[in-house]
């Protein structure tokens, strides 16, 4: 039974410019449910889009996998008046219905983890047609008329005590492929429904739902923060390697200054069975030849979703994040910084980054932090 996925992205959007691009924790808003998706029992992973720049972005940033494709889509498919009904049909035709099982993912909710998209994907398995998403709220409803309409109001019951009211959250829509044939709808007749945290009920049309979201999102990421003995630790390169800074001559890219003993630091550490990885942003020679001098063979060059790749490797290596000792220095790195079991910046870091560290290095970049690194991960490794 093939199971996909399927994200619409608009490259208008009228409250927040540039919204599904936007980085939320450092990174694109719609890599966060793409992400989930690709750690799901999805099949397939569509990013169905009228932006170029997204289908460039995705067929260069997930080059390592043939789950997550992406699809240009109609110019008429993607006004403000056009319903998401009709981009999911003119998407099913130009695939020709290729598939068993639909499911709909909301880039616009970032809180969605592979586990909701599982769940129902099990529901389907449970005799369901089609599944939607919900958050059981507690809040008191009323009418414009002044008319309660889920209690009592002279009876007000107590939250413990008071079943509330369940809502679409807007996130994952799952049908077989025959509701879709026979609908032209996302939902049929026998509904099962999964439920969310209440967070995910949050909507981001505004500024400042932005914010919130966006500190709720980093909030969920360290409350599952676990510290187990570290077997890997993954570093960015410009402004952890380095001091940040490049030197430029008519021909590109010239020079970057590295600390000779942040090399001996990690090789000291890898006689420790301590994994070493890699992963910059940067698509840079000089990285990749500094990389070869100090031996070490995981590096990751040209990184823009550093934590979906972060994942990758933990799933491909069968630890766990808890296993992983992060060092960052700017936004991109922040989900990463905010997600691993020990996260690490030098002392020249952004502040964001420097906020939400587990540790601050009294070292700069390209001044000892990475041996300071280094020194702390092998004493934190004494304990197991």
């Amino acid at each position: 039974m093939k199971k996909i996925g399927f994200i619409p992205l608009r490259k208008g959007s009228k409250g927040i410019p540039g919204k599904n691009k936007r980085k939320m924790v450092g990174r694109p808003l719609f890599t966060w449910v793409l992400g989930e998706a690709f750690q799901s029992n999805l099949d397939e992973v569509y990013v169905y889009t009228d932006d170029q720049a997204i289908i460039d972005f995705i067929n260069k940033e997930y080059h390592y996998t043939t789950k997550i494709k992406a699809l240009l889509r109609s110019d008429q498919s993607a006004t403000d008046t056009a319903s998401t009904e009709s981009a999911m049909l003119e998407f099913a035709e130009k695939i020709n219905y290729n598939f068993d099982v639909f499911c709909l993912l909301q880039a616009t909710s970032p809180f969605t983890k592979a586990t909701d998209i599982n769940a129902c994907l099990n529901e389907l398995d449970n005799g369901k047609d089609s599944v939607l998403t919900v958050v059981n709220t507690h809040r008191f409803l009323w009418k414009e008329d002044g008319t309660a309409i889920n209690y009592d109001p002279f009876n007000r019951p107590r939250r413990q005590d008071f079943d509330g009211l369940l809502i679409e959250n807007g996130a994952v829509y799952t049908c077989k492929k025959e509701v879709l044939q026979n609908k032209n709808n996302r939902l049929g007749d026998t509904i099962g429904i999964v439920k969310m945290p209440e967070e995910s009920l949050h909507e981001i049309d505004s500024e400042a739902d932005w914010i919130v979201v966006e500190k709720l999102l980093i909030q969920r990421q360290k409350q599952a923060k676990a510290s187990n003995k570290i077997t890997h630790l993954v570093l960015d390169v410009d402004g952890v390697f380095t001091d940040g800074s490049i030197t430029y001559t008519k021909d590109g890219e010239h020079t970057k200054r590295f600390d000779m003993r942040d090399g001996m630091g990690l090789e000291i550490l890898r006689q420790f069975d301590v994994e070493v990885v890699i992963m910059t942003s940067e698509n840079s020679e000089l990285v990749a030849k500094r990389m070869q001098k100090l031996q070490i063979e995981q590096v990751y060059l040209g990184v823009k979703d550093k934590f979906t790749l972060l994942n990758k490797i933990v799933k491909d290596n069968n630890i766990k994040l808890s296993n992983v000792a992060y060092v960052g220095d700017d936004v991109n790195d922040l989900a990463n910084i905010v997600s691993v079991g020990w996260s690490l910046a030098p002392n020249n870091a952004m502040t964001e980054i420097k906020t939400n560290a587990d540790v601050v290095l009294s070292k700069n970049s390209a001044n000892g932090a990475i041996r300071e690194a280094c020194q702390f991960v092998k004493n934190y490794n004494k304990r197991f």
